[in-house]
């Protein structure tokens, strides 16, 4: 794994992971809070009937609320998570921490969360990237064992990878 002389437990990544997703949280909700009492406030009225800044204010608003409902369920999913350790043997499944080699050799960690995929996070000099099982890269190595190699296609091309490790 990335800087593999400091191990970082799981549940100190689901924690990180958390407080990231809390932080967006909070932001957010008071991003929307703020864009919604726009949207209703006197001054966004529309002044003749090509102004259409209160509807533009209230498609933002709704979009801000879809993306805090959308935070707010993966809050819950994390805080309900706890991965266990993988035996010796195990396939990728969620909550595995999978060290991934590509074809230049450069090591990277990835940890499945059934929620919060894509973020990055740096604990104690490690990186360890989020990844959710439906992202390309994550399906591909669902249910897959150490030493597999496998290709998976993403925007900016084809890429191989080799599952160096799997805890």
């Amino acid at each position: 794994m990335n800087d593999e002389h400091v191990e970082v437990t799981k549940a100190e990544l689901v924690a990180a992971l958390r407080e990231r997703i809390e932080a967006q949280l909070a932001a957010l909700t008071e991003s929307q809070n703020a864009t919604q009492a726009g949207a209703s406030h006197a001054e966004a009225r529309s002044e003749h009937p090509k102004d259409t800044r209160s509807t533009e204010a209230a498609y933002l608003a709704r979009g801000l609320a879809d993306r805090v409902g959308q935070l707010q369920i993966a809050l819950d999913r994390l805080t309900h998570f706890t991965p266990g350790g993988l035996a010796e043997g195990s396939q990728v499944a969620l909550g595995a921490l999978v060290s991934l080699e590509d074809d230049d050799g450069h090591e990277t960690a990835h940890f499945v969360v059934p929620a919060g995929g894509g973020e990055k996070l740096n604990l104690a000099g490690s990186t360890v990237h989020a990844l959710s099982p439906s992202s390309p890269l994550g399906a591909e190595i669902m249910g897959r064992r150490v030493d597999e190699d496998f290709e998976v296609d993403i925007p900016r091309g084809r890429l191989t990878y080799t599952i160096v490790s799997l805890r």
